[in-house]
Formats: C-alpha cells, sequence, structure tokens
C-alpha cells in the first residue's frame, strides 16, 4: 500500500484527506506541524507527502528541505499561499508540486496518483539506510532514534536528535548558527545562540571519546558547527 504523509493544522482537511485516501486504500499517517512530520518520516518513511506551509511551529518550506535530505518521495504543497515566489521557493526547496486551497478533492487525488506513479531514484528502503551513520566511536540510527557508543545504548533527548539530524544532513557542511537555531527550535529562537553551546556540550559528552577534542561534532567559532563522520 502507498503511504501518505498529511502535514497539516486544519483538523477538518485532516479528517477530509484521511476518509478520501483510506478510502481508496492509501495508508495515511497525519502530523499537525512540522515537529511531529519529522518524526513520522523519520519512523515510517512516506511514499507520498501532502504538506501544508503554514505550520504552527516551522515554515512548510524547512520542512521540505530536511526531507529532502534523506528521502525521494514524491512532495505535494497544499497551501492557502498564492503568491508566485512562495509556489517558487518551495518548488526550489524540492517539492514535486503545488496545489492551492481551496481545492477540488478529485483533482488533488488525481495529482497524487499521478506522482506515486512517477519513478524513485531511492526507494523506501533506501531512505531509512541512508539514515544510519558510523564513526570509530559511535553509530547513529536517526529512523530508529538509537545510539551506541562502544557497542552501548546511549539515551538522546528528542531536542538532541533533532538538532544531530540537522548536522547529519549536513555533513562534512558548515551549518550556521542562525539555520540551526531556527530548524532545531524555531524561526523566533534565532538569538538564543547558547542553546547550541549548552546541546553541543551534552552531545559530545554523551558521544565523543574525547569531549574536550570533538572529532565528530566540530566548531566554528562565530559561525556555526559540521558534523564528521
Amino acid at each position: 500500500m502507498t503511504r501518505v504523509l498529511v502535514v497539516e493544522d486544519d483538523p477538518q482537511l485532516v479528517r477530509a484527506l484521511e476518509i478520501n485516501l483510506k478510502a481508496r486504500k492509501y495508508e495515511v499517517d497525519a502530523a499537525v506541524d512540522g515537529g511531529t512530520a519529522r518524526r513520522l518520516a523519520s519512523a515510517r518513511p512516506p511514499d507520498v507527502v501532502l504538506l501544508d506551509l503554514g505550520l504552527p511551529d516551522m515554515d512548510g518550506i524547512d520542512v521540505i528541505r530536511w526531507l529532502r535530505g534523506f528521502s525521494r518521495a514524491p512532495i505535494l504543497v497544499v497551501s492557502a499561499r498564492q503568491a508566485s515566489d512562495e509556489k517558487v521557493a518551495a518548488l526550489d526547496a524540492g517539492a514535486d508540486d503545488y496545489i492551492t486551497k481551496p481545492f477540488s478533492m478529485d483533482e488533488l487525488l488525481a495529482r497524487l496518483r499521478a506522482a506515486a506513479r512517477r519513478p524513485r531514484p531511492a526507494g523506501r528502503d533506501e531512505a531509512v539506510v541512508a539514515t544510519v551513520v558510523e564513526t570509530e566511536g559511535f553509530t547513529l540510527d536517526l529512523a530508529a532514534k538509537k545510539a551506541l557508543r562502544d557497542g552501548r545504548a546511549v539515551r538522546l533527548t528528542p531536542t538532541e536528535w533533532h538538532l544531530l539530524e540537522v548536522l547529519v544532513r549536513h555533513r562534512g557542511r558548515l551549518v550556521g548558527r542562525q539555520q540551526l537555531l531556527a530548524e532545531v527550535w524555531g524561526p523566533t529562537h534565532g538569538a538564543r545562540t547558547n542553546y547550541l553551546r549548552v546541546y553541543m556540550a551534552q552531545l559530545r559528552r554523551k558521544l565523543e571519546p574525547d569531549p574536550a577534542h570533538p572529532r565528530h561534532l566540530i566548531t566554528a567559532p562565530g559561525m556555526g558547527y559540521r558534523f564528521e563522520a
């Protein structure tokens, strides 16, 4: 069965989509915000995503970018935003289609069927494998939310996992402080750089063989952080 992830904060619309999709034998996961969407997509990779841009905790564009870090599942934006620049931004971020609210359910279902038929370079299983990262000292399974250090399980908090996900998705590249704060804590926390210092120290203490001289969770002073496997 085709699994559809619906990311929408309007409960009535979510209910209507669930009824129509399940009636056509789709499996449906529903998320009311970006954080829930990320958790569901990591645990149960979708075959197609229906995504609203106006989410309560983050912009849908950020969810698109996050998904494109490990998944090639078609993303259909379903949004009330009608400006051309909004549509261009979503498509440039990795969306496959853009449907403006209000919409015809028949048209949405037709576009969903078309998107699901398109060949994909990576299947669902490959998307999950891509979230497993191994270093000399520890292993991360981002989909299963499991960390092992020297063969022993390491407990990480949801925020620590979220921060790791962003860094791993950009492995080998510098991720700016503002981007990290926006993706993990939301766009209103751009000045809270102390959050990053605290959580990076916690991650190093839990994962790095020598936290005082990290080999994997690297700081670029005044700029941001980088993950090196």
